[in-house]
């Protein structure tokens, strides 16, 4: 890196999500009060793309082998396309980032696999605080990364609370390490 350069990467680690699945994070430091953390998923598998598709075709090959209705065949073709483009536009998102800027905000936002971005912004003010939670799901405990919104009739409440990083769901040791780089930026505040 350049001398100028205040942009620099902290450090880019393997983990893993609550499923096992190999999940990256890579963390940035901007400044002292802004800090970038990118959660990156497994792109999505050419392999299983092919073993569905194949699935669904043979399926309505055997459908239209004892209707011998043609309709059948095009049915299967364009519900895999749709299908394809609804799971790589809405569903598949290849990486999650969580952009804490002290004094000013926190913005999350997710980047499907298609290209398609959604990014939502909190202001600190409305912050209360950054906090790993937990949740039976599936009859295990998981760990998740969450801010908690202040109530503006109560204080000391708290309104609702945003779960961070839903897609890739890193277990606890990565959001550790997040947690922590957060509280620090939030210490300065």
């Amino acid at each position: 890196m350049q001398n100028g350069d205040r942009h620099s990467a902290m450090e880019d680690e393997t983990y893993t999500d609550i499923d096992g699945k190999a999940i990256s994070l890579e963390c940035q430091s901007h400044s002292g009060f802004c800090r970038e953390f990118t959660v990156s998923s497994a792109k999505v598998s050419i392999g299983r793309v092919m073993v569905y598709t194949c699935a669904v075709w043979l399926s309505a090959y055997v459908i239209f082998f004892f209707t011998e209705n043609t309709a059948v065949l095009s049915s299967a073709i364009v519900i895999t396309l749709v299908g394809m483009m609804i799971h790589i536009h809405f569903v598949k998102v290849d990486h999650e980032t969580l952009l804490v800027i002290g004094s000013l905000g926190v913005q999350v936002s997710s980047s499907f696999a298609s290209g398609r971005e959604s990014t939502d912004f909190i202001e600190m003010d409305k912050i209360k605080d950054i906090v790993i939670n937990e949740a039976v799901h599936m009859q295990r405990v998981i760990y998740y990364l969450c801010i908690l919104l202040k109530d503006p009739s109560d204080p000391e409440g708290v309104s609702s609370v945003v779960p961070l990083f839903q897609s890739s769901k890193p277990r606890l040791n990565c959001l550790v390490k997040v947690y922590k780089s957060c509280q620090e930026i939030l210490a300065k505040c």
